[in-house]
Parts: C-alpha cells; sequence; structure tokens
C-alpha cells in the first residue's frame, strides 16, 4: 500500500471545509475494521485513510502549519499503512479504572509480542515497535504489523478481487500472554476490507 505524500495533506482551511464528510466516511469504514478482543481491548485494522485522519486531525488540533512539523506528521502516521504484503493494525487497552488499568498494565509486561493474525489457521507474528516497549509494564496501545504468506496474501487478494467470498477464509486475532489470553474471530465484512490492503 502506497505511504500517504505530502501533496495529498489538506491546509486547514480546506480540510475543515470537508472535514464532517471525510470524518463521517473514514469512521464508519473503522467500525467495519474493529474487532473486540477480550474485555479489554479493541482493535483497528489501519489503512490510508485511517492514517490520513489521523493526520489530518492532528494538524487540525494542534494548528500545525509549519512544514517541518507537517512532514513530521505525515512520517509518523505512515507508520500506520500497511506495506505491501502485510496488514496493520492498533490495539488499544480500554480500562477506565485508573487502578485496575495501572494493575493490568504491570501484569500485562511484554503483551506487545503476544499478538498474532490467524488465516486458515497459518499464524503470523504480530511486529511491534520494540521502541516502544517498556521493561516493567505493557503500553495503553500497540502498534502491529502482521507480515502474510503469500498463500494468506493470494487468498485475501481472491476476496478484494471478487473471486471468492470472505466467508471463504477464517481469521483471528489473538493475544497469547498469561495476563490475557484471548481470541477475536474477524466477522466476513472486516475479512473484506482488510482484503483490499493486500491487492
Amino acid at each position: 500500500m502506497k505511504p500517504i505524500q505530502r501533496d495529498e495533506i489538506l491546509d486547514l482551511g480546506a480540510y475543515e471545509a470537508i472535514r464532517d464528510r471525510f470524518r463521517a466516511r473514514v469512521i464508519d469504514e473503522k467500525k467495519r475494521r474493529r474487532v473486540l478482543l477480550g474485555p479489554h481491548a479493541s482493535c483497528v485494522f489501519e489503512n490510508r485513510d485511517t492514517a490520513l485522519m489521523q493526520i489530518q486531525e492532528m494538524l487540525r488540533t494542534e494548528r500545525i502549519t509549519r512544514e517541518g512539523a507537517v512532514l513530521h506528521e505525515i512520517e509518523t502516521y505512515n507508520q500506520l499503512v500497511p506495506a505491501d504484503g502485510e496488514l496493520s493494525a492498533t490495539v488499544m487497552i480500554e480500562i477506565d479504572d485508573r487502578d485496575t488499568r495501572d494493575a493490568f498494565l504491570v501484569a500485562g509486561r511484554g503483551l506487545d509480542r503476544a499478538f498474532a493474525l490467524e488465516i486458515d489457521g497459518e499464524r503470523f507474528a504480530g511486529k511491534w515497535d520494540a521502541a516502544r516497549e517498556l521493561p516493567d509494564r505493557t503500553t495503553t496501545v500497540h502498534y502491529l504489523k502482521f507480515p502474510l504468506s503469500d498463500a494468506a496474501r493470494a487468498k485475501l487478494t481472491a476476496i478484494a478481487r471478487g473471486e471468492a467470498k470472505a466467508t471463504s477464509v477464517t481469521a483471528a486475532l489473538v493475544a497469547d500472554h498469561d495476563a490475557y489470553r484471548h481470541r477475536a474471530d474477524l466477522p466476513p465484512e472486516l475479512v473484506a476490507s482488510v482484503a483490499e490492503d493486500v491487492v
């Protein structure tokens, strides 16, 4: 998937003019690309649209106009865009009570390494950003990449091209950690959506 380019980024005024429609479309898309992983985590599979919205919203919120700062935001959020042959996801730990959340994050040390994606029984370990890993706890947000085999990619490509149905593939997101062991089957609508990412 092609990274976001500078000429795709709208200035603040131009973005404001289209923001409501753009956000509504991407938020609807993100709903289809979201899955709950156990009682305390959710996952959104990222693509160019989700990353583009993050960039535009960050520029808007922080009132960023300086060119170097704009380029920094593009570089940062381009890390969410899946590269060829992989899927990209953000997993968020969602526990409202601060004490409960803090205890969970300490118990979940190393959770970054515990995520995997399964497609028709083939397991793909999540690649995480080691620079964000903490020595004494896990973080509330995990940015992951799932490099796929040629076989898995071919199955998803067939779905994206209309040569196969999304129901022809079984897919699941897995957390396999002593403090958090859960599995979430991906519904066909989500499988169809992420299949577009590998074409």
